[in-house]
């Protein structure tokens, strides 16, 4: 997987994956931006992760889900790296036939088990430099 990140302007990027789709991060003070920061794509990453393993455990299980909702809220250092202390997912389920126990272990196994995004923050992150001249 490669993504190629430019920066638009200052504090402004945009984001492209080999399909050609785009995100943009934000970074400006709240009354400018226009678009999600890079920590909030994370946080919004996870949820969509997790969503996405929570209603394929259930279909698989014949669960019918009307609405499905992730609230998800996190807590970073003062200090830098400002880093997520904490994450806490919160998954609010419309169903006729899923119970808070059945949404429970999808959730514990989206997150334990299968979320690739959720695994990825323990990850080991290398990098490389190369600087051109105009």
């Amino acid at each position: 997987m490669r993504i190629i990140t430019r920066m638009l302007e200052d504090e402004v990027y945009e984001a492209l994956n080999a399909a050609g789709h785009t995100v943009t991060m934000d970074m400006r003070a709240v009354e400018l931006k226009q678009a999600q920061s890079p920590t909030e794509l994370l946080l919004s990453s996870v949820a969509g992760c997790g969503a996405v393993d929570i209603v394929v455990i259930l279909k698989k299980r014949k669960k019918r889900i009307q609405d499905f909702t992730i609230e998800i809220t996190g807590v970073r250092r003062d200090e830098t790296p400002r880093k997520f202390t904490s994450i806490h997912c919160k998954y609010i389920i419309t169903s006729p036939d899923v119970t808070a126990e059945e949404l429970d272990k999808a959730a514990a196994l989206s997150l334990e088990k299968y979320c690739s995004v959720a695994a990825s923050l323990n990850s080991e992150i290398t990098y490389a430099v190369e600087v051109k001249t105009t």
